[in-house]
């Protein structure tokens, strides 16, 4: 009896200290209920007291005890040994309540009882080694494998939330990791280096140690396992192929596979790239990365191709980089051999020695180049004529060149030959034709119709181009050719080359053509040889002889000329500020017939000039000034003394530098400057300056001053910029009236000039902004007084002339009443 006593209470004491339910409280009456408790706790652990209600005296436990959950007849519900929530995490328990019978007054009810986990399992590998491959150039971070632990405890609870990591690499080469682990998934990929510097030939094995740790390898109290990975470094298969060759124009049914691509591991979706963008793209890929050709290929129209293959993942990512797939058309012999042209013409001199070169015959296949389908053989057919004989040509079987075979040839026996070449290919056979022309050689020198053709008198002005004679000489050679064509040349009297001839190319007549002014007082008799020459070199042993040549004199007579000036314009420049009578230039001009000279000047307006007339010397005769004009223009005139007086005429250009020598002064009218009476604060205007001198390429740099340090008191001036100044009040007390205020201008010349303005200021009042000045009396105008007058005289003399002119009417109506009685008494009244 003491002992139950005893174990009653030390569940009394447990259950104060311990005991705990969903609702928080240690007691209650019988209703459902749901507890947490964790695993591995001690033994007779209080988990609630039900109360019962008379005549309930007893309770009853029932359902999932496990022998571990028992109730006290006064409704203490405990457990005797520690829960193992990786037995069984959940126990549905009933309660009842029992009267003294034991018969069942209340329940039973359901009672729930959660086993809440603790960390009492350490994580497992499922292996305690494992074994992948890889292949080299794997894309990096692509999983291909993976290790998997297990651990009992709650995966829901940090308890059994596992974390992965690799550590160990062996070999590892540079402190670098080419392998790296998903911590959550366990997933093995390569890392970018690894992706990049894995290769099977340097190392073809990998070990790795890879760790688990539950607790989310957060807690130092974690558990942990390792495992060994061996790895396997595979060659990469997705490799470029070597280069395909296809046959062109295949008979074959398409598509035909012409290669193979393949990426490392099943499931790579495969594309083709079509690099060149061609309009007509004829290759496909399927899904195994086999390749095909779609349709028949032309190698004349494209003998090669180049593409890329594209392996991608199921979600449409590159797997890695492109390979290049290139193909190259094979030739067929398909195509004959082609003629240059229609028609091949070739030249040849009537002299020519045998085997001579005479052209080189190409013709042209569209098959590939170097290959026995293009290898072309020439061979000559036909000659049309045969005269003198059959062959006289050869060509050579795989160059073409035409060779001279059997004799030199005559023009005049055959000028022409027709030639039928068969050109063939080891299948085709085409026929192409070529012409030869017999070409006349240059075996014959032009031959003058006289040797001499007299003299000829000209005078020295003669105009130039004017043709003054014409020779001829005549060449046998074939008409129109290079041999027949001849060339006049001077060779002797015309060192000058006054002269010149030209050719006419349809008669070989020569014209000669004065080409430069004659001059009676360098040369007056010219002894004239002609050269007739061809074009064309003449042949070996010919050589030109005196029939190819004539002379003929040339007389030229003196003509009185005019003066002739060394320069047709003169230039001199010259300071405006020169003393007058300072030499500025001089001219010289020559007469032709060696007379003397007269200078004088024309158009100079200004009279600023004068020319010594024997000399030439140019001096000034007046003060110059530049701004005035710049450049003073003349016209020089040289007159020949004696003979016919003849002149001719010159310019004169003197350009005049400039001196500081005009002051400044005011840009414009200023009188429209005010200021508003009264001024309500203080007020100022601008005015600008200018010079008449020339200015530099800064602009004018004019300085301000007033005229008088008094004006200090009411105004001051102030720079704005190099032309423009402000004027400004230093008060407000001004009468309204007009002030001229006196400003000083310096321009900073050298020497500088200063110029003294009067500047006019109107203080007067203001309307809308603008000035108000009330009509006032202005000169010429009449006063009030004077007007009035003037309006009452006018009023008197209006009145005057209209009393004469009703006085003057009033008497001609008395005339005509007397002339009417007059009339009235004359004229008996009639009945």
């Amino acid at each position: 009896m003491m002992q139950a006593q005893l174990h009653c209470l030390c569940l009394l004491i447990l259950y104060l200290t311990t005991g705990y339910s969903q609702q928080g409280k240690f007691s209650g009456p019988l209703e459902p209920k749901t507890f947490s408790i964790f695993e591995g706790q001690e033994a007779s652990q209080v988990i609630f007291q039900f109360k019962a209600s008379p005549p309930a005296v007893t309770f009853k436990l029932t359902g999932e005890t496990d022998g571990i959950f028992q109730i006290q007849p006064d409704g203490l519900l405990y457990h005797n040994r520690a829960l193992d929530r990786e037995t069984r995490a959940v126990h549905k328990l009933q309660v009842s309540a029992l009267d003294a019978q034991g018969t069942i007054v209340e329940g039973p009810v359901p009672i729930t009882i959660e086993v809440k986990d603790i960390n009492d399992n350490r994580p497992t590998f499922l292996q305690k080694k494992y074994e992948g491959s890889v292949r080299q150039n794997s894309r990096p971070g692509k999983p291909f494998m993976y290790v998997n632990a297990t651990d009992l405890d709650d995966p829901a609870t940090p308890n059994g939330q596992l974390i992965y990591e690799i550590v160990i690499q062996l070999p590892k080469i540079n402190n670098i990791m080419y392998f790296q682990i998903n911590n959550k998934t366990g997933a093995i990929s390569l890392t970018l280096e690894g992706s990049r510097a894995l290769d099977p030939s340097k190392n073809v094995n990998y070990n790795l140690v890879v760790s688990v740790k539950d607790m989310g390898g957060q807690n130092e109290n974690s558990f942990s396992d390792t495992t060994s990975v061996d790895i396997m470094v595979k060659e990469n298969i997705w490799k470029a192929p070597e280069l395909v060759e296809i046959v062109e124009n295949s008979t074959e049914p398409h598509p035909i596979k012409i290669t193979q691509v393949q990426w490392n591991e099943p499931g790579a979706q495969y594309f083709l790239v079509d690099k060149e963008k061609l309009p007509r793209f004829p290759f496909s890929i399927d899904q195994e990365g086999g390749i095909y050709v779609t349709q028949p290929l032309d190698r004349e129209e494209k003998d090669s191709y180049v593409f890329y293959a594209v392996a991608k993942d199921e979600v449409g990512q590159v797997l890695s980089f492109p390979l290049e797939i290139r193909v190259k058309v094979k030739d067929i012999n398909d195509n004959p051999p082609t003629c240059p042209s229609a028609l091949t013409v070739f030249e040849v001199q009537e002299n020519e020695k045998i085997g001579s070169n005479i052209g080189t015959f190409i013709a042209h296949d569209d098959d590939e180049e170097n290959t026995a389908n293009s290898v072309l053989v020439y061979r000559i057919v036909d000659q049309i004529p045969t005269f003198p004989k059959e062959g006289l040509f050869l060509v050579q079987t795989y160059s073409g060149v035409f060779q001279l075979a059997e004799q030199s040839l005559k023009k005049r026996d055959t000028p022409q030959y027709n030639l039928t070449v068969e050109v063939a290919d080891k299948d085709f056979k085409t026929l192409c034709h070529v012409q030869i022309h017999v070409i006349d050689i240059n075996d014959q020198i032009p031959i003058f119709e006289k040797s001499d053709y007299g003299n000829l008198t000209l005078a020295e002005d003669t105009v130039v181009g004017s043709t003054i004679l014409t020779i001829q000489a005549t060449d046998a050679d074939e008409p129109f050719t290079g041999s027949s064509k001849i060339l006049y040349r001077i060779i002797q009297g015309d060192s000058d080359r006054r002269l010149g001839v030209d050719t006419d190319p349809q008669t070989n007549a020569g014209y000669v053509i004065i080409k430069k002014p004659l001059d009676f007082e360098t040369t007056a008799i010219h002894d004239i040889v002609f050269q007739a020459e061809n074009p064309e070199p003449l042949v070996f042993g010919v050589n030109y002889n005196a029939n190819s040549s004539a002379k003929f004199r040339l007389i030229v007579t003196d003509v009185n000329e005019v003066p002739k000036f060394s320069e047709h314009v003169y230039q001199a420049k010259v300071s405006e500020d020169v003393a007058i009578g300072t030499k500025v230039g001089n001219v010289t001009a020559r007469d032709p017939e060696n007379l003397d000279i007269s200078y004088s000047l024309r158009d100079n307006g200004r009279g600023w000039l004068k020319i010594d007339p024997v000399m030439g010397e140019i001096s000034t005769v007046a003060r110059l000034d530049r701004e005035a004009e710049s450049v003073y223009r003349v016209q020089v005139v040289a007159t020949e003394i004696g003979g016919s007086s003849l002149s001719s005429i010159a310019s004169f250009h003197l350009t005049l530098l400039d001196v500081n020598d005009n002051p400044p002064r005011l840009a414009k009218d200023n009188s429209g400057l005010f200021l508003c009476h009264p001024l309500q604060t203080t007020g100022s205007v601008i005015f600008e300056a200018t010079d008449d001198d020339q200015q530099s390429f800064r602009g004018p740099q004019f300085e301000f001053s007033l005229g008088s340090e008094i004006l200090q008191k009411n105004w001051q001036v102030s720079k704005i910029n190099g032309t423009h100044a402000k004027l400004s009040t230093r008060h407000t007390n001004f009468e309204e009236r007009v002030y001229n205020v006196p400003i000083h201008i310096s321009d900073g010349g050298r020497p500088p000039l200063i110029g003294i303005v009067s500047l006019p200021v109107t203080f007067c009042k203001c309307v809308e902004g603008s000035c108000f000045r009330p009509a006032g009396h202005q000169p010429g105008m009449p006063t009030v007084g004077m007007a009035v007058g003037i309006l009452l005289t006018t009023l008197l003399v209006i009145g005057i002339i209209l009393a004469v002119v009703f006085i003057r009417i009033k008497k001609n109506e008395g005339k005509d009443n007397v002339g009417s009685a007059q009339a009235s008494e004359a004229q008996p009244l009639k009945n």
